[in-house]
């Protein structure tokens, strides 16, 4: 880790802006991809999947069935995936709008406005497969896509080496009712996701966690109108801590993040000498005893340790970093969590910490990325459901309005905005037009 000491705003500004632009050939190389799947359909993606996964597989879906995989997974670990579904169901329930969420009213005599929430269609899912297969990502997005009240969930993922699912994913979607998955990863599943194959359906918008492809395709998706979700970047947290802090607690946090990939970050604010000194001793004692201390160590090479004297500045400064994941150990962190501005998810007090939120106490771990909690916020319920306005105007709440607009129409000099009123104020009695 990079220690500072007290060092300057306009330093860390620059410091920390993670925005960065694709590559020019992994753009290009993307953009062939799906320029191939929009072209070949499932040919395509078979082909992709063979280069890619190195697995050859004669069909894209295989059914989700609860007798395949009930017997492949602990029977601790079924118990702990029910215990953080209800948790996330009961959390993302509360997000799904009433009623009284959908409101009609009248702005003007005769002028009535509208608002009303709609489920998206369908949702398309990715679960990475990779070096982690992420089953909790199983349940942070079928979960709100559910509640939403989607009519079709695609779910992708990539096969693993036998040419199947994983059998901790097939048991989780198997849990939540989701009855097929279809073995494809990368930009691939994306594409397909986008265009829609013979196999795999068009969706009206992508959501879930991927590499830098995955990342790079949902914004070409986003491009080629399919929504998404957030374009996440690499993993992140930063630490707000004082002098009551736990320093293993601080260690171990850090460590959590850092093995996630080699492109995660960890960012440390502190009022305290003895964690600004102590810290990093602590963290290579912990480091290695982990089986990822390679990918950990390497992405601590890129983080950083800062002290500051007061904790107004502390503040100050992870609300600049504007992190995925924040921290608080410090004295009263519910009240410190009330000056936090940018973040993606907040942890508040020592006994919080972040993987409680990546698996099991009910908030979404799919959360913005690269300072991108500044401005947006992760995914919720909401992130399935659309609004959409109504209007409804009578006839004398158009005499008042329509020659407002006419004459804004005019000045705009688009003439048939104007028309479409002034035609219909003609049929009015009584009104200048006639």
């Amino acid at each position: 880790m990079q220690k500072l000491n007290q060092p300057r705003k306009d330093f860390l500004k620059r410091l920390f802006d993670r925005k960065s632009t694709p590559e020019a050939e992994m753009l290009k190389k993307t953009m062939a991809i799906f320029e191939t799947v929009k072209r070949n359909g499932d040919e395509a993606v078979k082909s992709y999947t063979r280069t890619f996964d190195g697995v050859d597989i004669s069909h894209l879906s295989i059914p989700i069935l609860m007798e395949d995989f009930e017997s492949r997974v602990d029977g601790s670990l079924k118990e702990a995936i029910t215990w953080a579904a209800e948790n996330i169901r009961t959390f993302h329930e509360k997000q799904v709008p009433g009623k009284n969420e959908n409101y009609t009213v009248e702005v003007r005599p005769g002028i009535s406005c509208g608002l009303r929430y709609q489920p998206i269609e369908s949702a398309g899912i990715y679960i990475p497969g990779g070096t982690a297969p992420l089953f909790s990502s199983v349940l942070m997005l079928v979960i709100p896509a559910q509640l939403a009240g989607c009519k079709k969930i695609v779910c992708c993922t990539p096969p693993d080496k036998n040419g199947s699912v994983n059998p901790v994913i097939g048991y989780t979607l198997a849990y939540l009712g989701i009855d097929s998955v279809f073995l494809v990863g990368g930009a691939q599943a994306v594409a397909a996701m986008t265009y829609g194959t013979e196999s795999i359906p068009r969706v009206d918008k992508i959501a879930g966690p991927g590499n830098a492809w995955v990342t790079l395709a949902k914004q070409v998706a986003f491009l080629n109108g399919t929504g998404i979700d957030l374009p996440a970047g690499p993993s992140e947290v930063a630490i707000l801590a004082d002098d009551s802090a736990d320093l293993s607690f601080i260690a171990a946090d850090c460590l959590s993040q850092a093995e996630h990939g080699y492109d995660s970050q960890v960012l440390v604010a502190t009022t305290s000498e003895r964690i600004f000194n102590d810290l990093i001793p602590e963290i290579t004692l912990q480091l290695n005893k982990l089986p990822r201390r390679d990918m950990a160590q390497h992405s601590l090479e890129k983080s950083y340790l800062i002290y500051v004297p007061n904790l107004e500045d502390a503040v100050n400064i992870t609300n600049l970093y504007a992190p995925e994941h924040l921290i608080i150990q410090t004295r009263s962190a519910g009240l410190v969590s009330e000056q936090v501005t940018n973040a993606g998810s907040v942890f508040v007090g020592s006994w919080t910490p972040e993987s409680a939120g990546d698996y099991a106490s009910g908030t979404n771990h799919t959360l913005p990325t690269s300072g991108n909690a500044a401005n947006t916020g992760g995914v919720t319920a909401k992130t399935f459901m659309k609004t959409m306005t109504t209007q409804t105007i009578t006839q004398d709440g158009l005499r008042e309005l329509g020659p407002r607009v006419v004459t804004m129409a005019e000045a705009e000099e688009l003439k048939a905005h104007g028309e479409a009123v002034r035609i219909r104020l003609k049929k009015l009695k009584g009104n200048i037009y006639e």
